[in-house]
């Protein structure tokens, strides 16, 4: 928890007080902090505050989007922040209308996603009581929130605003609640605004900038480096530092190789890029990986989804780690070189000290190890099957990037998420999707959000028929708005990625995984609540079809019908390390601890893996 106070001499303009309502001073204290939208659904516990939210919907301040059910105000919130950077904001109601947004709160939490909830409760003196639609969201949320409050005096309401905003969206990101009491938001008060940026919050100082002493012996280690890799994560988005992880790996010529929370902060065109590694990551980004003898970590948490075996992750290598959260330096790999701060000033501090120092840009000492990771590029590309019979999922991804390169995507969980990872460029803050959590039904939502944050722009949303049926009321919330999102499921009648793991790992016993039976008619269920509906299941009408739909000026649902049984890889199995990957092409298994010589270029070399080290032939 955070201890808070605000000085009453910043607030706002010094005016004199006014008599107004909690609800009131909580609605224009969101319109000061600059909310133009918020998602949400009213109940009885809220209705004070949805009550002065009419007003000032007819003041033109703001508008409230009306989801159809909590989860989704909290991704289409959790959408918006991740779209622009700003903080998202989402109400609920007490009780079921509170617990329906823990996942929501959880996804935005694991994700680093700043974001203000705020839900409504029983009155003071029924809390405690089990009143009718009681609950104690406070204490449930506490360990999915960066910071809660109950708000049990409308004087504190200014205040607590002002904090919540600071509080979600400096540091570490992340979700913050307000609890309000319907007898609070009736109450009036003699209400004093409270002006953004005037919250104080004694022992909250997260740290921005770096130690110059790490900064100098980071500097030392990119100087020595023959095998550098850059390991670049969702802070670096955050941060906003594409451009300084750019440069920096330019002027050393390091390989860039990013997680999925990071996919945007580096071009994947670019000559240093590797891709994403990980459990479906590229292969030459997970071989690097593990050859590399220089480990970059730029506002990454090294978790469990990238490194597979910890204790083989990156085992020949020195670590540098960048992140602005103290608590993640070191949780899962000590490095050599720790450095807290926020990423973006970080790289910016160690783009200067190399201007200082007049460190020249590497020309030759890591250019044997990019042709080394080129060489596993060309062995080990990424695949885009066409089987005659049956159009294949990664076909309509790469389609669709290519009719729409520069749109805003969204993801549900699962396959169709690993191949748009894989498949599609992305610009920053352009990739949406869940990822620590994993949470089925965001897709959708969290376009919604993202739609109305950046309008003018395409919103592509890529689901799946299991993750699609989780939240697909909410096609309602784009008829009734308009909001222009194009919704593509990849329809193969399975929980894909259950079926990919019960079938390698459960000798093909597919238990309640198959979404054959009983999944609507999407085309009919787009028309019911009155979206365009379309349907492909042929790859010569695809192009056409994806054409048909960003043409549309309006919402769109595509059914887009693909291989039953295609499977994602590359893949890393549980307990492996990064390069014994399943689903590459046959070749002898690895060889174990000996010297082997290359037939290609006869290094002899010990090594666990199934390459060459040197020139990535196959051993």
């Amino acid at each position: 928890m955070v201890s808070s106070s605000i000085s009453r001499k910043t607030q706002a303009s010094k005016s004199a007080s006014r008599r107004e309502t909690g609800a009131y001073a909580l609605i224009d204290s969101l319109v000061r902090h600059g909310v133009k939208h918020i998602f949400g659904y009213p109940g009885g516990a809220i209705l004070p505050i949805y009550d002065e939210l009419y007003r000032a919907e007819a003041r033109g301040d703001l508008q409230h989007i009306l989801v159809r059910h909590e989860q989704a105000a909290a991704h289409a919130a959790d959408g918006y922040a991740r779209a622009t950077g700003q903080v998202g904001v989402c109400f609920a109601t007490s009780g079921p209308g509170a617990t329906n947004l823990v996942t929501g709160l959880a996804t935005a939490h694991l994700d680093s996603i700043p974001m203000v909830a705020i839900t409504g409760q029983v009155t003071r003196a029924a809390i405690g009581t089990d009143a009718f639609q009681e609950i104690d969201i406070y204490g449930i949320t506490l360990p999915i929130v960066k910071h809660s409050y109950v708000v049990r005096d409308a004087k504190d309401m200014a205040r607590t605003v002002a904090e919540a905003f600071h509080l979600a969206n400096t540091g570490r990101p992340g979700p913050v609640l307000i609890d309000v009491p319907k007898d609070v938001g009736i109450e009036e008060i003699d209400y004093i605004p409270v002006e953004p940026g005037s919250a104080k919050l004694p022992g909250y100082r997260p740290t921005v900038k770096g130690n110059p002493r790490p900064i100098n012996n980071a500097l030392k280690l990119l100087r020595e480096t023959r095998r550098p890799l850059m390991y670049v994560g969702g802070g670096a988005i955050i941060s906003n530092a594409h451009e300084e992880v750019k440069q920096l790996a330019e002027h050393f010529q390091i390989p860039v190789t990013t997680t999925l929370m990071g996919l945007g902060s580096f071009d994947e065109k670019h000559p240093l890029s590797v891709g994403m590694l990980g459990m479906h990551g590229t292969a030459y980004a997970n071989f690097a990986v593990s050859e590399c003898d220089l480990l970059i970590a730029v506002g990454a948490r090294f978790d469990d989804r990238v490194t597979g075996k910890l204790d083989e992750f990156a085992s020949r290598a020195k670590v540098i780690h960048i992140d602005i959260d103290p608590a993640e330096v070191g949780k899962n790999r000590p490095p050599e070189v720790p450095i807290v701060g926020d990423v973006k000033t970080i790289l910016r501090q160690m783009l200067r000290r190399i201007k200082d120092l007049s460190i020249p840009q590497n020309t030759t000492e890591t250019q044997e190890w990019l042709k080394r990771i080129e060489r596993w590029r060309q062995h080990y590309p990424l695949i885009v099957p066409q089987r005659p019979d049956s159009m294949s999922p990664q076909e309509v991804i790469v389609e669709l990037g290519r009719q729409a390169p520069n749109a805003y995507y969204t993801t549900d969980v699962g396959q169709h998420q690993m191949w748009a990872a894989q498949f599609i460029n992305y610009g920053p803050r352009r990739w949406i999707s869940s990822s620590g959590l994993g949470t089925m039904g965001y897709g959708v939502p969290a376009a919604m959000g993202v739609c109305k944050a950046v309008p003018d722009a395409q919103t592509i949303c890529i689901s799946g028929d299991a993750s699609f049926q989780m939240n697909l009321q909410e096609l309602a919330t784009l008829a009734q708005y308009g909001i222009k999102v194009k919704t593509v499921v990849i329809n193969n009648g399975w929980q894909g990625m259950v079926r990919q793991w019960q079938q390698t790992f459960y000798e093909e016993r597919y238990s309640s995984s198959n979404m054959g039976v009983g999944s609507p008619d999407l085309v009919l269920l787009a028309k019911a609540f009155g979206v365009k509906g379309m349907v492909v299941r042929d790859r010569s009408d695809l192009k056409d079809a994806i054409a048909e739909m960003l043409a549309h000026d309006g919402p769109v649902l595509l059914d887009a019908h693909v291989t039953k049984d295609e499977n994602c890889y590359p893949m890393i199995a549980p307990g492996k390390a990064n390069s014994q990957m399943i689903g590459l092409p046959e070749r002898p298994q690895p060889k174990q601890e000996a010297d082997i010589t290359c037939t290609a270029c006869g290094a002899v070399n010990t090594t666990v893996h199934n390459f060459c080290p040197e020139c990535g032939h196959k051993l």
